[in-house]
């Protein structure tokens, strides 16, 4: 059968490698920079006292590095760690759910020295924006709270406070009931009005010990780590996230004609892929970008 109509496809275009260097740096040991970020604070925790560890469910490089190191930390200074899963509805939702989450990247009972309780059941500590912020059971009973999280560009919305420490606070550490609340309250309030008021909430009403803020560079390797006190937790977090973007890899033309991206997952981002790198905002109420 012959088609008429159809314009004739030019002759596909000659290709090229093209290999770019990114900018930030690789820690050459992660546990150690993790001793010394904790040592570097007058941490609050004394002997015998239970800390809750939040630890979420993206594709954070060398996350088991870093929450062993922490756990270590904690235990010389005669204190009780234990994790619990702050992923929001991840996993199924479901306390199993959460906890495969966390083996899948290494953080095992076994692995970590320490006890891992999940559950989904929340305790609320506050009020914010009207509306209540939630807390885990097991954390909202233990003793202090650390807050384990990379620092990086959100996948949905542009500010100084994106995905990071306060965002887990949000809705990681709300578990699903947090996690619906919050998604539903964007709308009205906007991302990062939201996840800073009930952020600050959770400063004030939860036992906060620490926030431990990761940065990774282009390579997706662990470029620093710093911890916070409360106080300092949300000037820290603006600093770090201002470093990833500068450290954050870039496409090498601008503008594109084709763009066809290998690999994508819930891993990467919760949009499947990096929107801040291919310039493509998946919420249809963020302006777009004007690069790339």
């Amino acid at each position: 059968m012959k088609l008429a109509g159809i314009p004739r496809a030019p002759r596909f275009p000659r290709m090229a490698r093209v290999k770019q260097r990114f900018a930030g740096p690789t820690l050459p040991d992660v546990r150690a920079a993790v001793r010394d970020a904790l040592t570097s604070i007058a941490l609050p925790v004394r002997a015998g006292q239970s800390v809750a560890l939040a630890v979420g469910s993206r594709g954070i490089v060398n996350i088991d590095a870093v929450v062993r190191a922490t756990v270590d930390d904690l235990k010389a200074r005669a204190a009780r760690p234990f994790i619990f899963p702050a992923m929001g509805s991840h996993g199924g939702g479901t306390a199993d759910g959460q906890r495969s989450v966390l083996e899948h990247y290494g953080i095992t009972e076994a692995a970590m020295g320490c006890p891992i309780r999940a559950t989904m059941e929340v305790v609320q500590i506050g009020t914010a924006l009207g509306l209540p912020v939630w807390l885990d059971a097991h954390a909202a009973e233990a003793d202090w709270i650390g807050v384990i999280n990379r620092v990086k560009p959100h996948t949905g919305f542009t500010g100084t406070v994106e995905s990071g420490l306060f965002k887990m606070m949000t809705i990681g550490m709300g578990k699903h009931r947090g996690a619906v609340q919050a998604h539903r309250a964007n709308i009205r309030h906007g991302y990062e009005p939201m996840i800073v008021a009930l952020g600050r909430e959770m400063l004030a009403r939860a036992r906060i010990a620490f926030g431990l803020g990761i940065v990774e560079n282009g390579y997706d390797e662990t470029a620093l780590v710093r911890a916070f006190l409360p106080t300092e937790l949300e000037a820290g977090e603006r600093e770090l996230l201002r470093q990833a973007k500068a450290w954050m890899a870039k496409l090498p033309f601008d503008p594109i004609d084709l763009l066809i991206v290998d690999e994508m997952g819930k891993d990467v981002s919760g949009s499947g892929m990096d929107t801040n790198i291919l310039g493509r905002h998946a919420t249809f109420f963020e302006p777009p970008y004007t690069s790339p």
